[in-house]
């Protein structure tokens, strides 16, 4: 027989509710494995190259996606864990391995222009803000080759903080990208205010665009708030021949997706380490 369908309805909420419980328990584990791997040194960023729409060949610049290793060995991606930490110190001390790590390897790699994550929680973190000044002193092209990514849910936590961040950093010729637009819920007041250098597009408005009649009008649409702000603009999720060359086709200014490479924990810009080992 099957379950009483007022089951759920007679469970109170709260701890004593079996779903609320599973969900707690599921997010205390993965907040206690992050934090693990953090301790241990686990920790570590996988790169992915966002690539000229006309010139994909060469990268623009890149992204250093955080990446964990679990005891077990195996690669956790930000995506499986970084919800449950957004909040959280380990959620912090995240951010400030992604950075020294970023910054570690445009000083070895003086050519490269890489973007990092980063939650605006974090500008308001002593240790975070102390490892971004102390990298920018240390190396005088660091700033024009540095990209902060914030999500727009995360910017709009804090906006008057981000806002005097933003303004402070761009004056060393620090870029920031607006990520996964059009998942969150920016308001537009907002985004005049921002004044961010990229926009990326969320990619549920990419995969499968080429034959998706919805999805070509919203990434349109989102295409011409990036010009109408002045911002440079990048389709993530691009995984097809047929999406990359259709948002070609409309203008899109870069593009970034597993057509183009997976992120690899191996630099690709370095010729020494070896075959890439993707994360």
């Amino acid at each position: 027989m099957g379950q009483d369908p007022t089951f759920w309805a007679d469970i109170p909420a709260g701890h004593d509710n079996p779903l609320n419980f599973a969900v707690t328990s599921r997010d205390r584990t993965v907040i206690e494995m992050v934090t693990d791997a953090v301790q241990n040194d686990r920790a570590m960023l996988a790169y992915q190259a966002i690539v000229p729409a006309g010139a994909p060949n060469k990268p623009a610049f890149y992204e250093g996606l955080i990446r964990v290793m679990d005891s077990t060995g195996r690669i956790i991606p930000a995506c499986d864990f970084i919800t449950e930490i957004e909040t959280t110190e380990t959620g912090r001390l995240i951010d400030c391995i992604a950075l020294e790590q970023g910054l570690k390897a445009m000083h070895d790699y003086p050519d490269l222009r890489l973007a990092i994550n980063m939650s605006a929680r974090s500008v308001g973190y002593a240790r975070w803000m102390r490892i971004l000044r102390d990298g920018l002193r240390a190396d005088p092209t660091a700033g024009e080759r540095l990209i902060l990514e914030i999500t727009e849910s995360s910017a709009i936590v804090v906006p008057e903080l981000v806002i005097s961040f933003m303004t402070e950093m761009q004056s060393e010729g620090v870029s920031f990208a607006l990520d996964d637009f059009g998942s969150g819920y920016t308001s537009f007041r907002y985004l005049k205010q921002f004044y961010f250098d990229i926009l990326k597009i969320d990619g549920q408005f990419i995969r499968g665009v080429a034959r998706d009649p919805d999805n070509q009008v919203l990434a349109g649409a989102l295409m011409s708030v990036a010009e109408q702000f002045d911002m440079v603009c990048v389709a993530e999720s691009v995984e097809t021949a047929e999406d990359a060359a259709f948002l070609q086709g409309i203008g899109m200014d870069c593009l970034q997706g597993y057509f183009f490479g997976a992120p690899t924990v191996r630099p690709p810009w370095d010729t020494d380490a070896g075959e890439s080992a993707t994360a």
